[in-house]
């Protein structure tokens, strides 16, 4: 099962999460797939995708779902990956996540539904509780980054991954522009073939 962490003011409609339902759902494993909107609330957020782990895990106790975090996803992905033990894919992450979104706080729309919403203080104070100073176990994370990121500072990531498979590409952007590129290699880190 791929768990697909959008980021932020994103939702599942993303060109990322659409590209990666298509491709799984042409290799017959739309099933192994989930992507909802997350809440805005990063504790609420964190409690949604926990409960889709927990049921993973009931269902497919021998096959741990693997998290594929974007953005700020990416910062939720990490968080998690640690807590529950998991594999993941991290696409041009939001390292410092309570810095980075400080600036956003007040009135936000969201990119692809047009939903406003507020981002407030206590989300950034939430997202300070749920930092991973250091990740405990490298060889469970594999780090996808652009130079080209117009957000976010990508060799950031590129510390705070050390010792992880990393992919650096020159260029591209904060989406990721070669996304479609990996999508194969992504379902065989996560140890899902294609019936």
């Amino acid at each position: 099962m791929i768990i697909y962490l959008h980021g932020f003011r994103s939702a599942p409609a993303s060109i990322k999460a659409q590209a990666m339902l298509r491709h799984m759902t042409e290799r017959g494993l739309a099933h192994e797939f989930w992507c909802e909107q997350l809440p805005v609330g990063p504790k609420d957020a964190i409690a949604l995708i926990e409960a889709q782990i927990a049921r993973c895990r009931a269902t497919r106790p021998e096959l741990a779902p693997t998290l594929v975090g974007s953005s700020l996803g990416g910062y939720y992905a990490t968080h998690l990956a640690e807590k529950h033990d998991l594999k993941a894919v991290l696409v041009n992450p939001a390292v410092v996540a309570p810095l980075s979104l400080e600036a956003y706080v007040g009135e936000q729309t969201n990119l692809y539904t047009g939903e406003t919403f507020q981002f407030t203080h206590d989300y950034i104070v939430e997202l300070r509780a749920m930092d991973v100073a250091t990740i405990t176990r490298p060889e469970k994370y594999w780090l996808l980054v652009e130079t080209g990121d117009e957000v976010l500072d990508y060799r950031d990531a590129v510390t705070k991954y050390a010792g992880a498979r990393q992919t650096v590409l020159e260029g591209g952007d904060h989406g990721f522009s070669r996304w479609t590129d990996y999508l194969d290699e992504i379902l065989a880190f996560a140890g899902i073939a294609a019936r």
